[in-house]
C-alpha cells in the first residue's frame, strides 16, 4: 500500500489533471485522447513528438496548456537556416566603456524554457535538430566549453507535417527515441468540428486559471516513478519492445516480412513509466499490462521501421503496432 503522503499526492495529482482538462476544453474542442497522452509525458518527464496536418490547434494546445501551468513557454519555428545558435544561445563580446576592460557573456536561446515548442521540427537539418538532443537526455546544454543546466520541469513538444514533405529533412533514429511519445492528431468528428467553427468566430476569449505550478511537476516525477509495476508487467513491456526486432529468433512472422528496424531499450523504459503515469491519472497506485498495451502505439509507433514490403502493401507502424498488441501474450502474474 501506498504512504498517507503519496496517497495524498495521487489525490492531488487527480483535481489537478481534471482542473488542466477543464481549463484546456475552454480553448481545445475534443482530443480528449490526446490531451491525456500530453498529460501522461508531462507527468512521467517525457517528451512528445506531435504529429497533424495543418489547421488542428497542435500550437494552440501546447500554448494553452504552458498558460495552465503556468510555465515560462518559447517557440521556435523551424526553418532549413536556423542555427543551433539560435536554439541554445550564443557567446557575445561585451567592453565596459568606462574601463575599456571587454568580457564574454552568454545569452541565453529560446531552449531555456519550461515548455520548449519546436514547430515543424523536420524542416531544419539534423545538425540544428541535434542541438535539442543533449537538452532533452540531459537536462543541460553547452556552450563555449560551459554546461548550463535547464529549469526543470523541461518539457520539449515537436510538431511535425505528415503531409508536405517537399523541404524537409526527416528526424534521425537517435532523435526520435528521445521522445517518449509520437502523439497523432485526427480530424476531428463533424459535430465537433461544428463547435470549434462556432466557438473560434465568436468574439469571446476565454479566461484560463493557473492549474498546477512547476515545483508540483517536478514533485509528481517522482511519484510516478515510485509507483509499483509487477514482475510481469516489466517482462510484459520487454516482450513487447523485443518483439518489433526483426532478428530475433522469436520475433512474429509479419515483424520479419515488414520491419526493418525495431524498437530499442529505451522503448521498454517508456512503456513502463507510460504506464505508471496513466495508472496513477487513473487514481491507481499499480501499473497493469492493460496500461503498458493502452500507451504501446504512441511509445512504439516511431521507433519501429517498416520495410519496402510493408510500403508495398500498405502497411504502416501503426498497424504493424495494433498487431503486436495482439499478438504477444501477457506473462501471468506470480502468487
Amino acid at each position: 500500500m501506498p504512504a498517507t503522503e503519496e496517497v495524498q499526492a495521487i489525490e492531488e495529482l487527480m483535481k489537478s489533471q481534471e482542473s488542466i482538462v477543464e481549463q484546456l476544453k475552454k480553448v481545445i474542442i475534443g482530443q480528449e485522447e490526446v490531451i491525456n497522452q500530453m498529460l501522461m509525458a508531462l507527468f512521467a518527464g517525457g517528451h512528445c513528438l506531435v504529429e497533424g496536418v495543418p489547421g488542428l490547434a497542435k500550437t494552440l494546445m501546447i500554448k494553452t496548456l504552458a498558460e495552465i501551468l503556468n510555465l515560462k513557454f518559447k517557440r521556435i519555428q523551424f526553418t532549413p537556416d536556423l542555427m543551433p545558435a539560435d536554439i541554445i544561445g550564443t557567446d557575445v563580446l561585451e567592453e565596459d566603456r568606462t574601463t575599456g576592460q571587454r568580457t564574454i557573456r552568454f545569452i541565453q536561446g529560446p531552449i531555456f524554457a519550461n515548455i520548449l515548442l519546436a514547430d515543424e521540427i523536420n524542416r531544419t537539418p539534423p545538425k540544428t535538430q541535434a542541438a535539442l538532443l543533449e537538452a532533452m537526455q540531459e537536462h543541460n546544454v553547452t556552450a563555449g566549453g560551459e554546461e548550463y543546466k535547464l529549469t526543470e520541469p523541461f518539457f520539449v513538444l515537436a510538431t511535425q507535417n505528415p503531409i508536405e514533405q517537399e523541404g524537409t529533412y526527416p528526424l534521425p533514429e537517435a532523435q526520435l527515441d528521445r521522445f517518449m511519445f509520437k502523439i497523432v492528431i485526427d480530424y476531428p468528428a463533424e459535430e465537433e468540428e461544428v463547435n470549434i467553427i462556432s466557438a473560434t468566430t465568436g468574439a469571446d476569449e476565454p479566461e484560463l486559471e493557473t492549474a498546477l505550478s512547476g515545483e508540483a511537476i517536478v514533485s509528481l516525477h517522482q511519484i510516478v516513478r515510485r509507483v509499483p509495476a509487477a514482475d510481469n508487467v516489466v517482462q510484459y513491456a520487454v516482450k513487447l519492445a523485443r518483439a518489433t526486432r526483426p532478428k530475433e529468433k522469436d520475433a512474429p512472422d509479419f515483424i520479419q516480412q515488414w520491419v526493418r528496424w525495431g524498437a530499442g531499450p529505451r522503448a521498454g523504459q517508456y512503456l513502463i513509466l507510460g504506464a505508471k503515469s496513466r495508472a496513477i491519472l487513473r487514481g491507481r497506485y499499480n501499473a497493469s499490462c492493460e496500461d503498458v498495451k493502452a500507451v504501446a502505439p504512441a511509445v512504439l509507433r516511431h521507433r519501429v521501421l517498416t520495410n519496402f514490403h510493408a510500403e508495398a502493401e500498405g502497411v504502416d507502424t501503426d498497424t504493424v503496432v495494433q498487431r503486436l498488441v495482439e499478438t504477444v501474450q501477457e506473462p501471468a502474474a506470480k502468487m
